[in-house]
């Protein structure tokens, strides 16, 4: 039997990509991934993911990622209920990535509050019915998950440290980062606008926004 996990990292994020991974392995090699020690990626290093990252994509069949970029998450949520459409937006790349892996099962973490509507989104989306375990904190509870949590924010970092080389410090791209806010404060205050790599529809870009705009009204 072919086994997936599928999981996400930098949805909560301000500055850069959502990225989701998944991987496929058969059954009888599962515990590969005890042998590896794998853990939920937020319990390990930037250099200890890095190293689990070479050794998962060696022992699984296959690996599979995709980046949604902050323009379709904008999209996505600038049509109102941001939760729910993303929650959606998100259910349709993982059905993407199972898509590619042809698993018979696949265990993924549920990003929505209710797991079963997860489910039910991820497999109005696929051509074939594999069996689907939506579950909250999967990549706590599912070795496969952890190792599909460890590629995507393997990924994440990377797609942070490209951005970060070309224009300078933003911290982890996390509104809860002072650094991150302080890239943006600084951004604004230079250009007016916001990059790219820049999701405009979250509340602390808005409120930076709005914040920069009413200082330009009193300058002018």
């Amino acid at each position: 039997m072919l086994v997936a996990g599928v999981d996400d990292a930098g949805r909560g994020s301000v500055i850069g990509p959502l990225v989701i991974a998944g991987i496929l392995m058969k059954e009888e090699e599962l515990p590969k991934l005890a042998e590896l020690k794998v853990r939920d990626s937020k319990l390990l290093s930037a250099h200890r993911r890095e190293i689990l990252a070479v050794e998962i994509k060696r022992v699984a069949q296959k690996f599979s990622v995709v980046k949604i970029s902050p323009k379709e998450i904008d999209k996505v949520v600038e049509k109102g209920r941001k939760l729910h459409r993303l929650n959606r937006l998100e259910a349709q790349k993982m059905a993407e990535i199972i898509e590619m892996l042809k698993p018979d099962i696949a265990y993924v973490d549920a990003s929505d509050v209710l797991e079963e509507r997860f489910k039910q989104h991820i497999l109005e989306c696929l051509s074939f019915k594999p069996k689907i375990v939506s579950e909250h904190k999967a990549d706590r509870k599912y070795p496969i998950v952890s190792a599909a949590s460890i590629i995507a924010k393997v990924e994440r970092d990377k797609a942070i440290a490209e951005l970060a080389e070309k224009y300078g410090d933003l911290g982890c791209g996390y509104p809860t980062d002072p650094k991150t806010l302080g890239f943006l404060r600084r951004w604004l205050e230079r250009f007016g606008e916001y990059p790219d790599f820049v999701r405009k529809s979250w509340k602390p870009a808005k409120r930076a926004k709005s914040e920069n705009d009413s200082r330009q009204k009193r300058l002018v």
